[in-house]
């Protein structure tokens, strides 16, 4: 008796520990169904039967959120660090499986594998599909697809900003105390933040709505690829992705514009509109993307006009497709792999890279590779003067131990990842370069890869189940950084 209570004790103990993340994560499964309802009603208005799919999807996330609040009612949402890190992962993993129910019971009839790629692609702003003949399917699930990139770009912003800093994730510890100054001095509370934030994520996605269709574009276009533009997630309305509007190169002047502006920090957008009016301009982060853009788009701007491209064609498809694959859009308007072997190999350095800390991008982002070059500097300084002291700083922070731990840890496990990925792949019958930019994209959330099959101009839908679930948990790891999934996976992690 005493052992059978005693373990139900244990029982009890472990559903308090769990209630408060379960609870925490309904709220995100309530705000997924309350976007659920716009192409709803868009497809009730239409008459389409699609709309049958999406009001049983409603349903069934709206009872997963009610028997959870039923059971949790009176546990109070206090998390403690472990279960931030169970709830980051937890969230994005359930949020990914509900935004696939639509594309499994409407028009498409994905199969579950298909379904979750899709919408795993979508939530973590990846960009890569499994769909063929998009232009053909219902408004709402092309709304859909839209909203799935949106949310998951304004859910990657809250989570760069207040939560991974915080859990001391990825060297991104770095912007944590410019984050807190700057929360206590200008705004009381984290709500506030992720207030303001959303207030700009929505007024930078309107704008881009704006300009789409007074650029040409049909009013859903221009709404869905706003919102995956700013989102940097890459999900376009037509197979050929941005290649739909080849011919329209102020349009893709345009896209270059919001694709950029989505990988900058957005805490600096929101000081400016404080009355910072040169934060944007004084952030190393910034000027070290800028000028990595610039330096690029230049170099491969001349590779095309020496080919014999015109130089306004050879500058716009260019500046687009660079922005496109640094900010891990993954947008294409050409094929970028017939451009030679030069540009295919720098598309594929390119694909590494990533944002600015605090936005949509995913990638290693910019500033882990000017930390890398600091500590370059530093050691080759104490190589030849080995008694000296030599003090590095970013944006006029010191890096201190615990942001140069972090930025190692993350970087040998963003590639040691890629490298497990790619070894799969591999051994799943898929060949050198399908395996190797197929994983590259994944975690590092960019879409398209290199080769016939993946490319630009390709489609994931032809590659093995398996492959499809490999690339999955790429892009969410890619996406959480790393380091977040692969604390859960250590048996300390759960010793408490």
């Amino acid at each position: 008796m005493s052992r059978t209570l005693r373990l139900h004790r244990q029982v009890i103990e472990r559903a308090r520990l769990w209630a408060p993340v379960f609870k925490a994560a309904s709220v995100l499964w309530l705000v997924l169904a309350l976007f659920m309802v716009l192409p709803w009603g868009v497809l009730l208005i239409e008459e389409d039967p699609d709309a049958m799919a999406f009001g049983l999807s409603i349903l069934l996330v709206l009872s997963a959120v009610a028997l959870t609040w039923t059971v949790t009612f009176h546990v109070p949402v206090e998390l403690k660090p472990w279960q931030m890190f169970v709830l980051t992962t937890l969230s994005w993993v359930t949020i990914s499986g509900f935004a696939s129910l639509p594309l499994i019971l409407g028009a498409p009839q994905l199969s579950f594998t298909n379904a979750v790629f899709e919408s795993v692609s979508a939530i973590t702003t990846t960009g890569s599909t499994v769909l063929v003949g998009i232009g053909d399917l219902s408004d709402g699930l092309k709304l859909w697809r839209g909203i799935m990139q949106w949310l998951g770009g304004i859910g990657i912003i809250v989570m760069g900003i207040a939560i991974l800093p915080f859990l001391k994730v990825g060297g991104m510890r770095l912007f944590h105390t410019e984050s807190s100054d700057w929360s206590e001095k200008v705004l009381p509370r984290t709500g506030g933040i992720a207030k303001a934030t959303l207030g700009v994520y929505g007024s930078i996605t309107v704008l881009a709505m704006v300009s789409y269709w007074l650029g040409g574009m049909a009013p859903l276009d221009a709404v869905v690829h706003a919102m995956t533009s700013v989102a940097t997630g890459g999900f376009a309305n037509s197979d050929a992705s941005f290649g739909a509007y080849a011919q329209s190169p102020h349009l893709l002047w345009l896209a270059s514009l919001f694709m950029l502006c989505g990988s900058l920090p957005f805490v600096l957008y929101i000081r400016v509109l404080r009355g910072a009016r040169m934060a944007l301009w004084r952030d190393q982060q910034v000027h070290g993307l800028l000028t990595l853009l610039t330096i690029v788009c230049l170099l491969l701007t001349g590779w095309r006009m020496w080919l014999g491209t015109p130089p306004f064609e050879a500058l716009t498809h260019v500046v687009f497709n660079v922005i496109s694959v640094v900010t891990t859009t993954g947008y294409a308007s050409d094929d970028y792999t017939l451009w030679g072997p030069m540009a295919t190999v720098a598309f594929f350095y390119l694909t590494f890279v990533g944002g600015c800390s605090g936005s949509t991008a995913g990638g290693m982002k910019i500033f882990r590779f000017q930390i890398a070059m600091l500590l370059l500097v530093s050691q080759l300084r104490f190589l030849i003067h080995s008694s000296g002291v030599f003090a590095s700083r970013y944006n006029g922070q010191p890096l201190t131990d615990e942001i140069t731990r972090g930025v190692v840890a993350f970087s040998f496990f963003f590639f040691l990842t890629i490298a497990g990925v790619a070894l799969g792949l591999a051994l799943l019958g898929l060949d050198f370069i399908t395996a190797l930019s197929g994983a590259a994209t994944a975690v590092a959330n960019v879409g398209p890869g290199l080769g016939d099959i993946i490319g630009p101009s390709g489609n994931f839908v032809t590659l093995p189940e398996a492959a499809k679930w490999l690339l999955c948990i790429g892009m969410l790891m890619g996406r959480l950084e790393i380091l977040t999934v692969l604390v859960l996976l250590t048996p300390m992690f759960w010793r408490r």
